[in-house]
């Protein structure tokens, strides 16, 4: 069932009225109203809970959220030729955007994107003021991207492109370009087709020594590449990930731009993150090694075996290159099996390194039995049914260890005893209870290690239901 939900005005009309007829304090009957309408099922995620301001006391029909005043402000700046005071009210409004989703909705819902917008088009030729313009459309936007039209698309298109020696200009412009991407299709297939791509990447070289630019600008990449948009059947998620390494030597400038940080952590992360969507073809796997990223990222993760983030990130790109064959025995013979497992017993406690160390290995076992035998004498068999120990109700642990499982036997049947001597019979089985989305897993496993395994005939070729 759906949680019901309401307006700003009727919550902030609750509020007034247990001051009025309640007499309670405003903070009492803020308290008072969140609690009212929790116990009545009601999602206060897009309300602003905090007690209006007014010029007075007494003036209560000039009460109104502080966003709400700022914006007000906004519009007369906007309305006049003189804009003294516009690049405080931005600042302020930006800060009011941080506050929480909850003000940035109220502001949406009151016209804010217009006003923003037209603010970021009067003071385009003052840097102080456009900075604090593009801020506040960076935060306006941050969960709510379907805020952009044609004219803010082309009014940060024309700033990446007149701006691409001005870093804080461009950190600003590349934000919002990303907020507006989260979870919107449409805005990505957009910003593609008017180029955002080579600047995205022109963003990267240009500003590869730049940590804070250069993490945002490949944050922007990887979003380019997502497929998160429910309202689309199908993305074009692949398309961009093969404009990105094709027409803008994706690959290339990102390995390049990772060799001048060894020993940023969170530039690193980022980086691995974004190759790691890149690698979606054979052959850009394949060139993730001629370029010199393999044996980058097996000397990164041995170096930086404490850092959980940059672990992940790194498990997660050899998995994807790992699609590749031949990329696969290349992974194995540089050590990399070891270190995944390595990785794996350091942050056991860690579903998320758990799931990408389980994912890899089990990559890394399809069709190669040889591989299959490193991974077992390596620890990985005792590690993946120790990941499976401590994380019981992660789903996605759960079922990549199980896959791992799977692989690791299905072509190399003397693994068997060994496996099921370590107990992993009963913890593929309490997979399978307690996860229905790991039925088909968990089974194929039980199956491939010999177990006795229960397996519906869902269709017979008879008419008839498929649940019959």
């Amino acid at each position: 069932m759906a949680a019901r939900r309401i307006t700003q005005e009727t919550f902030d009309a609750v509020v007034q009225e247990n001051v009025d007829e309640f007499g309670l304090d405003p903070a009492e009957a803020l308290a008072e109203a969140v609690e009212q309408f929790e116990s009545q099922g009601v999602d206060l995620t897009n309300i602003v809970k905090a007690v209006q301001s007014g010029a007075s006391e007494d003036a209560k029909d000039n009460q109104t959220h502080t966003v709400l005043q700022i914006l007000e402000s906004l519009r007369g700046h906007v309305g006049t030729a003189n804009v003294d005071g516009m690049p405080a009210d931005l600042k302020r409004f930006t800060e009011q955007c941080k506050l929480g989703f909850a003000q940035r909705y109220l502001a949406a819902q009151k016209d804010a994107y217009p006003t923003i917008l037209a603010c970021c088009r009067k003071v385009d030729g003052e840097k102080a003021s456009l900075l604090a313009a593009l801020d506040a459309l960076s935060s306006l936007t941050d969960g709510q991207p379907d805020l952009l039209d044609a004219g803010g698309r082309e009014f940060l298109m024309g700033i990446l492109r007149e701006h691409p020696d001005d870093p804080a200009v461009t950190v600003l412009a590349v934000r919002a370009v990303r907020h507006c991407c989260v979870k919107h299709e449409q805005n990505r297939q957009d910003l593609v087709k008017a180029g955002v791509l080579p600047l995205l990447t022109a963003t990267v070289s240009r500003y590869s020594a730049q940590p804070e630019l250069l993490c945002e600008a490949c944050a922007a990449l990887r979003v380019m590449t997502f497929d998160d948009d429910i309202r689309v059947p199908f993305g074009q998620a692949h398309d961009h990930a093969k404009m990105i390494v094709l027409e803008n030597s994706g690959l290339k400038v990102l390995i390049e731009a990772a060799k001048a940080h060894p020993d940023n952590t969170s530039v690193l992360s980022e980086l691995c993150g974004t190759l790691s969507r890149l690698a979606v073809r054979n052959e850009f796997c394949q060139d993730i090694v001629d370029l010199g990223g393999l044996t980058f990222m097996m000397s990164l993760l041995a170096d930086s075996l404490d850092h959980q983030d940059l672990v992940k990130q790194v498990l997660s790109a050899l998995r994807a290159m790992a699609g590749n064959d031949d990329v696969k025995d290349a992974i194995v013979s540089a050590g990399g099996a070891e270190l995944i497992v390595m990785a794996m017993n350091r942050h056991i406690g860690n579903a998320h390194v758990c799931e990408h160390g389980c994912a890899s290995l089990s990559v890394l076992a399809l069709r190669k039995p040889n591989n299959c035998r490193v991974i077992a004498d390596s620890g990985g068999l005792l590690v993946a049914l120790q990941a499976m120990k401590a994380h019981p109700k992660a789903l996605n642990v759960q079922k990549q260890a199980c896959m791992v499982l799977r692989n690791l036997v299905s072509r190399t049947q003397e693994l068997c005893p060994v496996i099921l001597e370590l107990g992993a019979e009963p913890l593929i089985r309490q997979a399978l209870a307690s996860h229905q989305d790991c039925g088909d897993l968990a089974q194929a496993a039980l199956r491939d290690l010999g177990c006795e395994v229960e397996l519906r005939e869902l269709w017979t070729g008879k008419k008839g239901s498929l649940t019959q």
